[in-house]
């Protein structure tokens, strides 16, 4: 019956992503939005950096976490397998001009992100005892008052948080520790009781707990695997310039490696560059709803921040560590995600280069479930009230525990599924609220030059 499931959801979650149009629609908005309003991306960058520093900032205005600690939180959702596992897939079957769209995703995802996580405070709810509620059910329902469009975005989203957000990371985290410690693998359902405690421990603290832990959990993670993929760079540093090369020919030139090759490389590069960094799906802007700010653009300029140090930062050093080292060539037909970044770690690094992807994926796969249960909350909320919250986080918790175990492939086929599912409704709204979007930053720009230094 589980193969049979596997098959069928493998053919979906396929011919959604193999789907030019879904990838067009994605990638299209981005740059859609990019164009509206006005290139955001760089306009706004040197302000977001600063915001994130702290300046601008008042404990006066409404709102739960800080800028810092809402970027941390979505952060610790968007960075996690898809910056390991995600990056040698693109690789292994888009090759290394894969890397270079994934860079587009990022650039174009920052305007999506910027959009979205505005209007997500735009529209936030705030009950009476100060706790928020946003993201793009709330903006669908309250900016556009398109209730059954709201609701469709919020039941995809809930049944997401159990898949990317819950069961496909828990994996992530047997898949790392079993790098580490190879007998591990045997005792999964050990891991996965251990796993929900600790998980349950944090989400049921709510955004407050989440954002606090993701604080320290995210700058901690990053850290540690940069600096690893750096020394690794660093130790290869002649044969850099090579790998742009190669990359960007891979990408751009289809007479030297072929039109069906550059095609695999946008296909691929594209699905898994909007996988990583989320823009379009509307799952962070539930976090950074929760951002203490009264100006919305405030925090549509943080949440930019998250496909530039998703892709462009992490998933860059992942991506030249493997070409670099020459891992992607000649490989074994079995080793792809994870186990070819974690061999090309090796290569340079050797018994530490696999401890450190096996430590990155276990603590960028827990981080991404403590988050993603924050998404599945808002959703529930949203769907069955207040009274709906703690029993999901309960379930979701105990789903942790069975999810370590079960066939990855499934998990994978129907989060894949569940995820451009719910990109689609939030899409919707993008579009319809770009003027509003613009008129808000220009608004915004025009208050005090002081803003744009």
């Amino acid at each position: 019956m589980i193969e049979l499931l596997t098959a069928w959801s493998g053919k979906i979650a396929d011919a959604l992503w193999g789907n030019e149009l879904t990838l067009i629609a994605l990638l299209g908005t981005g740059l859609y939005l990019t164009i509206r309003i006005g290139f955001i991306q760089i306009r706004g960058f040197r302000h977001a950096i600063n915001l994130i520093g702290g300046r601008y900032s008042s404990h006066k205005d409404t709102g739960e976490v800080s800028h810092f600690q809402a970027l941390s939180a979505a952060l610790s959702a968007t960075v996690g397998t898809g910056n390991i596992a995600g990056v040698a897939t693109a690789i292994s079957l888009g090759g290394p001009g894969a890397l270079f769209w994934m860079w587009m995703t990022a650039f174009f995802g920052m305007a999506t992100k910027f959009t979205e996580c505005t209007l997500a405070l735009q529209f936030r709810e705030v009950s009476r005892d100060g706790e928020i509620a946003g993201g793009p059910m709330y903006t669908l329902l309250n900016g556009l008052k398109m209730k059954r469009t709201a609701i469709v975005f919020a039941v995809f989203a809930l049944i997401a948080s159990f898949g990317i957000g819950n069961m496909v990371q828990a994996n992530s985290v047997v898949d790392g520790i079993r790098y580490i410690y190879p007998p591990v693998g045997e005792l999964s359902w050990l891991i996965g009781i251990v796993m929900a405690v600790l998980v349950g421990l944090v989400i049921i603290g709510g955004i407050k707990r989440i954002a606090k832990v993701a604080s320290v959990l995210v700058p901690f993670m990053a850290t540690i695997y940069i600096a690893a993929a750096l020394i690794v760079l660093a130790n290869s540093y002649e044969a850099i310039p090579a790998a742009f090369a190669t990359i960007f020919e891979a990408a751009l030139n289809p007479w030297v490696v072929g039109g069906a090759a550059v095609g695999e490389a946008i296909r691929w590069g594209v699905a898994r560059g909007l996988f990583s960094n989320e823009a379009g799906l509307g799952s962070s802007p539930m976090a950074h709803a929760a951002a203490r700010t009264n100006e919305p653009v405030r925090e549509g300029l943080v949440a930019m921040m998250e496909p530039f140090i998703d892709t462009i930062v992490i998933c860059t050093l992942t991506g030249l560590v493997i070409i670099v080292t020459g891992s992607y060539i000649d490989r074994p037909d079995d080793l792809v995600g994870a186990a070819l970044t974690a061999h090309a770690f090796s290569q340079s690094l050797g018994n530490a280069g696999a401890l450190v992807v096996g430590i990155g994926l276990s603590l960028f796969a827990f981080s991404t479930i403590i988050a993603w249960s924050y998404y599945g909350d808002r959703s529930a909320r949203f769907l069955f009230g207040e009274a709906a919250v703690m029993p999901y986080r309960v379930l979701y918790t105990i789903v942790v525990a069975f999810g370590a175990p079960v066939p990855l492939q499934l998990v994978w086929n129907l989060a894949d599924t569940t995820n451009i599912l719910m990109a689609l409704p939030n899409l919707i709204g993008l579009i319809l609220l770009a003027g509003l979007v613009k008129k808000m930053k220009n608004d915004y720009f025009s208050k005090s030059q002081e803003r744009t230094q």
